[in-house]
């Protein structure tokens, strides 16, 4: 069975989509980590066209990360001064990014550009999650005890202008969040990720934010990051595909339920070893695409109007007339998914707690 997708003009199996979305989110769950650096390269390999996979894949992300910090909103663990400094620096990286995409995308150079950025991305990203995992697993087989350093000092540290922010009982200069959220930013834009593998370890390693308030903050910026990103990719290239974002996001939804519930049971030490091994795999196959593999025409197929349902020529219509309000409506879509899950989360979680936790008499 396949769907065909309006906006992007390519024919998909919805089951596949759900399938690795719920993968993905799982695996984004259990490690803490965002999905978007593993779905976008897997939307590609099913046909979906890499300006319209970098472009929804950040819709996705915007409704996960909606839905993740409504729930650590909930719970008080945000620090919003820190959060608005980092969306500042992201809000001019996005621009710049955005910027980059529009000028690769005029010279027909957008689709190697996104390949190649994911193959070193990938290729980095797994080859440190690789060493980490595998030290790990040897200290433990060791009962090794590493004694770590306290308090190191880099050069963003001596920056100017410093700022208190209570909730994470730092002072800190205000540069220090915003080139990290300009370089989130940037990233975010060209590759329909939300940044997140940057971003958490800079605010644990080197703006030395608690743990506890990481997460949250992470995907509080996120939202905001997603919005620009979304907004820009839907007014200015009508690359927003509300049929492929709905399969994206139930599938991502249910998928970090999941991996969360699995990751408060399990050591993830050995998983993480082989969530860095499927990283070097997609990045040498996406590397062997790029550079190897014969040029493969996508069979776009353009299928008339008149054989398009109501729903599917309303998107169409609605994207192409109206690209402003089709931005915002995309926005607002992905906004109210992203709540209604954290809240149906919640509410399943108090019933849970109720019926099934009651204390023995």
């Amino acid at each position: 069975m396949e769907v065909f997708l309006p906006i992007a003009q390519v024919f998909v199996n919805p089951i596949e989509i759900l399938f690795l979305s719920a993968l993905v989110g799982i695996l984004s769950g259990l490690f803490g980590v965002g999905g978007g650096f593993l779905m976008t390269p897997f939307l590609i390999f099913l046909g979906v066209p890499p300006a319209y996979a970098v472009a929804n894949e950040a819709n996705n992300i915007l409704a996960t990360s909606v839905s993740g910090s409504t729930t650590h909103w909930l719970k008080n663990t945000l620090d919003y001064k820190m959060g608005f400094m980092i969306v500042i620096g992201g809000s001019i990286g996005t621009a710049l990014g955005i910027y980059t995409f529009s000028y690769f995308k005029g010279i027909g150079k957008i689709d190697t550009v996104i390949s190649l950025a994911y193959m070193y991305i990938l290729a980095i990203i797994g080859t440190l999650m690789l060493v980490e995992s595998l030290g790990e697993i040897d200290k433990a087989k060791k009962n090794v005890i590493e004694r770590k350093k306290l308090h190191v000092h880099y050069w963003i540290h001596g920056l100017p202008f410093r700022m208190r922010f209570p909730k994470s009982k730092l002072y800190e200069s205000i540069f220090t969040p915003i080139i990290i959220g300009l370089a989130v930013g940037f990233i975010a834009a060209i590759m329909g990720i939300g940044g997140a593998f940057i971003l958490v370890p800079a605010m644990i390693y080197i703006i030395k934010m608690p743990t506890r308030l990481v997460p949250g903050t992470s995907l509080f910026v996120t939202i905001f990051v997603s919005v620009i990103v979304t907004f820009l990719h839907s007014f200015n290239y009508g690359s927003i595909d509300l049929m492929l974002v709905v399969m994206l996001v139930v599938g991502s939804i249910v998928g970090v339920q999941v991996g969360q519930k699995l990751g408060e049971r399990i050591d993830s030490s050995g998983l993480k070893a082989l969530l860095a091994i499927l990283l070097l795999i997609v990045g040498i196959a996406i590397a062997y695409d790029t550079f190897f593999a014969e040029e493969i025409q996508k069979n776009i197929s353009k299928v008339a109007s008149a054989d398009l349902n109501f729903f599917s020529k309303f998107i169409q219509e609605f994207s192409k007339d109206m690209p402003f309000f089709y931005g915002l409506f995309s926005i607002m879509f992905a906004v109210c998914l992203g709540i209604g899950a954290a809240f149906i989360r919640r509410g399943l979680s108090n019933l849970r707690k109720k019926y099934l936790s009651k204390p023995a008499k």
